[in-house]
This record gives C-alpha cells, structure tokens and sequence, in this order.
C-alpha cells in the first residue's frame, strides 16, 4: 500500500474514533470540548492534506460548537476564533457565499482585540484581518473594505521585526494590496509605496527562493506603471532591469513566457519612444516576435500580441520610413481584427489603430481613399469606447487628425469644425499632467492655425501660438517630444507673427542638451543633431531681424556646436568650484571622467572577461552617470557665484575670440544671408547684410577653406 494511502486510512480511522468517543459521551460531559477540539483538528488537518470540501465542513461545524462551550476568559479563545475565521474565508473562497466572508471578519477581527500587542500571533492575525477585507473588497467593491485591507496590513508590517521569515511575505501581501487600490482609485502615491515595499521584499528574498520570479515581475510592472505616470527614464530603465532578471529566471516552456516577453518588450519600446535609439526598438520587435511564436492558435492573448506587434512596426515606420514597417503593421492588426470576437475589449483599439496606419499611408502616398478609411476607423474605435475608456483622448486626437488633413484636401469647414470639435474633447479629458497632454496641445496648436490661415481671425493665431508656448514649456512628456514642439513653435511664429518667434527660439534651444542627451551614445547624439541643422541659421535669422545681433551670435554657437560643447565640457577644469565647494568638485569631476571615458571607450574595440557588464547594463550605467552629471550641475548653479557655471558662453565671452584681428560668422538662411563681425577691444556685435551671398556661395567658400587648412595641416577644432 501506498505511503499516502496509508496515511490517508490512518486519518480516517482517528476521525472514526473520535466520532464514536464524542457519541458515547453524555451531554455536559467535561471531555466533550476536549473531542470536539480533537474532531476540528482532524477534520482540519484532512482538509489541508485531501482539500476535500466535507472536512472544511466538518471542521466549521466542530469549531462552532467548541465556541459555544468556550467561556469568555479563556486563554485559547482568540486561536479558536483565529482558526475559526480561517475556515470561513476557506469557504468562502470555494463557494462564495457572503455569510462566510463576514463571519471570517468577525472572528479574526475579534481574535485580534483579544491579542496582545506581544503576542507572536498577532502578526498573522493583523494580515488575515487585512486578506480578509481585501477579499470582500475584490468581490463587493466597498473602497472602505481596500483601506482596511491596506491598515491591518501595515500594521502587521509594524509589528514584524527585522530579520522576521514572515517579512516578505506580509510585504508582497501588502503590495497586492496598494495594486488594487491604485488599479481602482489611481493614486500615485499607492504607486510609489507599491514599489518601496517590493524593493523591500525583493532584498529580502534570496536567489533560489519561489517567490524571487513573482517579485521581480511585479516590480517590474509597478515601474512600468509609473513611468507612464511621470516619464522619468529611470522608471524604464528599471523595469527592463527587473524583467530581464525575471525572464533569465523563467524556463523554457513555462506557461507566463510569453506574457514577460511582452512586458520587457513594452518596456523597450517606451524607452524608444523616450530615448529614440534604435537598439530599444529592435529588442521590442524581437522579444514581440518570440511571445508571437510562443502562442498557439486559438489563444485568446492573440490578438492583443498581435495589435502590440503593428504598434511597434508603426513606431519603427515613423522613425525609419520603411513602407515594409506600414504594411506589416497593418497585416498583423488585420489578423488581430480577423480572430476578435464581438464585444472583445480590445476592439476600440484595434479599429484604432488601423485609422493611424491609413493615415500614415496617406501621408506618404496621398491615397485619399486612406484618409476615407482612416475617418471610418477612427469613427467606429469611438462608437465602441465605452465611457471612461482609457484610449478615448487618443482616438479623438487621430480623428481631428484624420478631419484635419481632408480640411486641407477639399477645403470644407465642416471638418476643420470636427477637428476643432475632437480635439476640445480630448483636451477635456486629458489632464494637463498626463504625458498626452502635449499632443493634444500641439495638434490644437495646428488646428487653431488652420482656423487662422482660412478666416484670418488673429485669435486663432493667438490661441495656437499660447497652446504651442504651454506644450513645450510643460513638465509633462518627453524632451524629445517637448523639442519637437518649440521648433514648430518657432516656425510658426518666424512665419505668422515674427515679433513673438524670439521666446520660441529661445525654448527650443533651451531644450537642445535634452534632446541631444549626454546620455545618449554619441552616434545617436550626432544622428539627432542632423535633425535640428536649420535651427541655428532659423533662430539666428530671427534675432538677426530683431536687431539683436549679440543673441544670433549666441544661438549660432550654442545650437550648431552642442555636441562639441558637452564633450568640451565633461573635460573643463573645476579650480574656482574645487576652491570653494570642494567635495561638489570632485563628485562632479569624478562622473564627469567616467561619462568622458564611456565615450572614448565607446569607439574602441572592448575585451570581455567574466565579469564584464552587457550592453544594457553599460547603456544603463552611461545614463544613470548622465543623470547625476545634470543633477550635479542643478545643484551648483544654484549656489551663490555659479549661475552660469559651465553653461554656454554668452556674447561677451564670445567677443574675446577677436584677439589679433576681426572675427566673421556667417548666417545663410533661405531667404536672405547676413555677416556678423567681432572686432577686438570692441563690446557689441556688428552686422553686414550680404544680399548678393548665398549658401551655394558660402559651401564653396568653406570647401576653399578646408582645402588651405588641409595643407597646413590644420584639421580639426580646437585649442592650440
């Protein structure tokens, strides 16, 4: 026989026994509690091993007439009523009866009071106490019963020593607690103690352990979470932290792979979105692609996979241009679309993100029967939204981008109304704190500019420029996304009203050291640098024509030479900060060497050894050292005497560069070339029109040049 069946007969005739012992004892009997304690626990001790539902019965039965023959004084009351409660909540989890959740509250919360304070079992009373609220919240929705939940757990953390084996656990219980608080009342603040406490438990719990997997995927998400809160890069970078740890720690096979590909795959491609470097996406594609093989046909996850794979190839298009992206992203959510069912909660979505595929293919092949489709997709992704949707504020952005392009195709008011109309909505709806909020800023920016262009009513023209000025001065969204603004700021205002294009010339190349990142690698701060070439010769033609001659010098310097500067600057001597604030000095200078060593590094050829970081952790390391360098910096310049610590040189430094004769800068803007002259001992900048020059004139000149220094051997920038 069996060891389990052995132990199993074992049991049923201890249960027999007492059975016949408790029906040959008289009623009043001073051993009947005795039996019936002894019934209970066997009953219990059956459950546990068998978890058949008979003996949770028996055992509630038993339990239930032991109180009632326990006095009030007894020093075994507060167990019994403990064990009591387990029990109900037992089966209460089986059968769902409400009876059995309030009966288990009433009698751990009893218990408790009848606890003191010193106790040992007072710690696993206060956590079932809280499990117990949480349950009820979970299946009545009463708030109240999630913030009891969340103070009996906190108090039971209170309550555990360091050191205690419970602490993880009552850690993890706790956050489940704060998930569902904040899944259902969005607080960050449940967010950020969510996070505080797992990082606790994660600490806690040694490689090897059972729980490590669960932690690192939930801190994981609880990062993800609030970088899509508050776009701070190091919420990304640690997601993929964890979830890389949590998938090496994953076997092959194991049913949640798939589902922690996807999340570290998202979590890439946010860090894309936010960064813009092209590694991020390419692992969001791959680790999209391995979930994709992983799911088998019929799979109800399949369609939302399959919708995230069209995102990234939209997002890989738009960065790229490769029509191959558009056409992938488009038949991965025609199949997404093809296997969804009526009423699937994901269809808003899906109809969505088809509209902004054949927007984008009408944008680059000026099908307008795409911008039809477009409309008709967007329109019916809206139809289905149930209020209080999630993804209504973005469908309402495409729509007036879809109405807003047919207003430029057939010139009919009604659709520039429309837009006008969507985009209020999305405003309405979108806090100014959210990320979004800067893309719905900035199309309003363009649809009011619309309004002006067709009816010449400078308050459209007021309205676009206000709402271009507060997207890019918000502390919400990206620097990427916030620099692309202020340059269509400053456009708009050099070409409609110039007076005003100072101020939004002035943001944009205030934003240039965060757009072009030295956190960045420094092939992907010169590939961003190509994207801004004629913000210089923009920004300075317009202070040019403002007759602010010293400003023009300034920007030119600033905004053509950024990359330059930073290097220049990771390598600058700190002798008037080490003099006053010396340990500041070497903090500064000791970040400032290893993020000039990342980038000489960088470009060499790198030998491994066993302890070798991989790439990700380097990427990550450069960015962390990028992030304390500009916190560093933060810091200094707001002590008394560095205001302008290694901050770009202003006109009057720039007029030292005229030492043994005339300096001249040379601005060709499309529409007209300018000279500007620095002379030495002189305090201001001169300024030559050259109308008979032009940029044609000014690369042949540059050629000539560069040709003479070759032959002197003189090649490169700098200090000699």
């Amino acid at each position: 026989m069996e060891t389990s069946d052995i132990i199993k007969e074992m049991m049923e005739k201890n249960i027999q026994s007492l059975n016949h012992a408790l029906s040959q004892t008289a009623d009043g009997h001073p051993s009947i509690p005795l039996l019936l304690a002894c019934l209970e626990k066997a009953h219990h001790r059956r459950f546990v091993r068998l978890n058949e539902l008979e003996d949770l019965e028996m055992e509630i039965k038993y339990k239930t007439m032991t109180l009632t023959m326990t006095p009030d004084n007894d020093p075994g009351l507060s167990e019994l009523l403990s064990g009591l409660a387990w029990a109900h909540g037992e089966r209460f989890q089986r059968l769902g009866d409400r009876d059995d959740i309030e009966k288990a509250i009433d009698y751990i919360h009893i218990s408790v009071e009848l606890t003191t304070d010193d106790d040992p079992a007072m710690i696993l009373r206060l956590a079932n106490l809280g499990a117990y609220h949480d349950i009820r919240f979970q299946n009545l929705g009463e708030v109240t019963d999630l913030e009891d939940a969340i103070r009996y757990q906190s108090c039971a953390l209170a309550s555990t020593p360091e050191g205690h084996p419970k602490m993880p656990s009552i850690l993890t219980s706790l956050v489940v607690f704060l998930r569902h608080r904040f899944e259902h009342l969005d607080e960050l603040k449940d967010l950020e103690d969510a996070i505080k406490y797992l990082s606790r438990a994660l600490v806690l719990t040694p490689d090897g352990h059972p729980d490590l997997l669960n932690i690192l995927v939930e801190l994981g998400a609880f990062y993800s979470h609030r970088f899509e809160r508050q776009v701070e890069l190091s919420d990304v970078e640690n997601a993929i932290k964890h979830q890389s740890h949590a998938l090496t720690l994953t076997p092959d096979g194991d049913p949640g792979l798939p589902t922690r590909l996807i999340t570290l795959g998202m979590s890439h491609f946010r860090r894309f979105e936010y960064l813009g470097e092209r590694n991020d996406m390419d692992s969001a594609m791959e680790y999209q692609y391995c979930a994709l093989a992983l799911t088998p046909d019929g799979d109800p996850d399949m369609p939302s996979r399959l919708t995230n794979l069209g995102m990234f190839h939209i997002s890989r298009f738009k960065r790229l241009g490769d029509l191959e992206d558009l056409e992938n992203a488009m038949k991965h959510t025609l199949f997404a679309l093809s296997l969804a069912s009526n009423g699937y909660p994901g269809l808003p979505a899906i109809f969505s993100n088809l509209g902004v595929f054949h927007f984008c293919r009408f944008k680059r092949l000026g099908a307008l029967e795409d911008l039809e489709n477009a409309i008709e997709y967007e329109s019916r992704a809206l139809a289905l939204a149930p209020d209080g949707h999630r993804g209504i504020p973005n469908t309402l952005v495409n729509l007036a981008n879809s109405h807003r392009y047919r207003f430029m195709q057939y010139g009919e008011l009604n659709d520039l109304e429309l837009t006008m109309s969507y985009e209020s909505r999305a405003l309405a709806l979108t806090p100014d704190d959210h990320p979004d909020a800067l893309k719905v800023q900035s199309n309003h920016s363009g649809t009011h500019l619309s309004y002006y262009i067709h009816t010449g009513d400078n308050t459209h023209l007021r309205h676009s420029l206000n709402f271009f000025r507060s997207a890019s001065k918000s502390l919400s969204g990206t620097p990427r996304n916030r620099f692309s603004i202020a340059q269509t700021w400053a456009n708009t205002a050099s070409t409609h009203h110039p007076d005003s294009c100072i101020e939004a010339y002035q943001t944009a190349i205030d934003l240039l050291p965060q757009f072009i990142w030295l956190g960045a690698t420094t092939n992907q701060r010169y590939e961003d640098l190509s994207m801004t070439e004629a913000l210089a010769v923009n920004a300075a033609y317009a202070a040019i024509r403002s007759s602010d001659y010293s400003l023009a010098l300034e920007w030119l310097e600033q905004a053509r030479c950024v990359v330059w500067s930073q290097s220049l600057m990771l390598r600058s001597p700190l002798n008037m900060l080490r003099s006053i604030h010396p340990h500041l000095a070497t903090r500064l200078q000791a970040v400032a060497d290893q993020l000039h060593s990342a980038a000489s590094d960088s470009r060499e050829p790198q030998t491994l050894t066993s302890d070798s970081m991989t790439t990700e952790q380097v990427a990550q390391k450069h960015r962390r050292l990028a992030k304390e360098y500009n916190d560093l910096l933060t810091q200094i310049r707001e002590l008394p005497g560095f205001d302008d610590f290694l901050r770009p040189m202003k006109a009057a430094g720039l007029l030292q560069a005229a030492r043994t004769g005339p300096v001249v800068v040379i601005n060709c803007h499309k529409d007209n070339c300018d000279a500007l002259l620095i002379f030495p001992g002189v305090e201001t900048v001169a300024h030559v029109p050259l109308p008979n020059f032009s940029a044609e004139k000014a690369q042949e000149a540059r050629r000539t040049l560069e040709s003479s220094l070759r032959c002197k051997g003189i090649r490169d920038r700098g200090v000699r």
